[in-house]
């Protein structure tokens, strides 16, 4: 598996992440992170500022390049079927975070409710189980999607130990954080655009 195609993708994903975020995203080493990213930046593909990263526009084109030779191996009639499998999942979860952030879909939650919030743990917990086996068959067809289950399970394991921001919170590996990128992920190999799945109502 491509470490070059694993940061890059995970610098644009992310926006401006520091070093360590993109090691625990990808699962490498911090080390062997700035060894990408030092060949990136001598590349003229990377920028760093104050210790975060971003793509420039070489580096965009690179990503775009690898991200096609890496559809090009890949089973698309198998990932196409496997992404109408997970829209069911993804519309079950953009209504649970709804809920989470809207009470009867207009009163902001202040969670000052224990039992309103902790029906809907219990719901996110339900959708985790269910999802187990579709996500495993996922990162079988494409195996960089393989650190997704440990990811969610992490980000679940924070929210039932009682710090529920990492149900919805931006800007760290919350549960919607990243759902959110497995489904950017998802979109990108199987050649779809956000655009068309938002007018359909399947983005999330």
């Amino acid at each position: 598996m491509s470490e070059e195609l694993q940061v890059l993708q995970t610098v644009r994903l992310k926006g401006r992440p520091t070093t360590d975020q993109i090691a625990a995203a990808c699962g490498l080493d911090s080390e062997a992170v700035d060894r990408v990213l030092r060949v990136q930046a001598e590349a003229g593909r990377c920028t760093r500022t104050h210790g975060r990263h971003a793509l420039a526009p070489a580096g965009r084109d690179r990503l775009r390049q690898l991200l096609a030779a890496e559809r090009a191996g890949l089973d698309q009639s198998a990932l196409a079927r496997a992404y109408e499998d997970f829209v069911a999942y993804n519309t079950a979860l953009k209504s649970l975070v709804t809920d989470w952030q809207l009470v009867d879909g207009t009163t902001v939650n202040d969670h000052s409710d224990a039992a309103y919030d902790a029906g809907i743990v219990e719901r996110l917990t339900q959708l985790h189980t269910a999802f187990r086996e579709p996500l495993a068959h996922l990162a079988g067809l494409a195996p960089r999607l393989g650190r997704y289950p440990r990811r969610l399970s992490d980000a679940l394991a924070k929210v039932r130990a009682g710090d529920h921001g990492w149900l919805a919170r931006p800007l760290i590996d919350s549960y919607h954080t990243v759902w959110f990128e497995l489904h950017e992920e998802l979109l990108g190999l199987t050649g779809r655009e956000r655009v068309h799945e938002a007018a359909a109502g399947r983005a999330g």
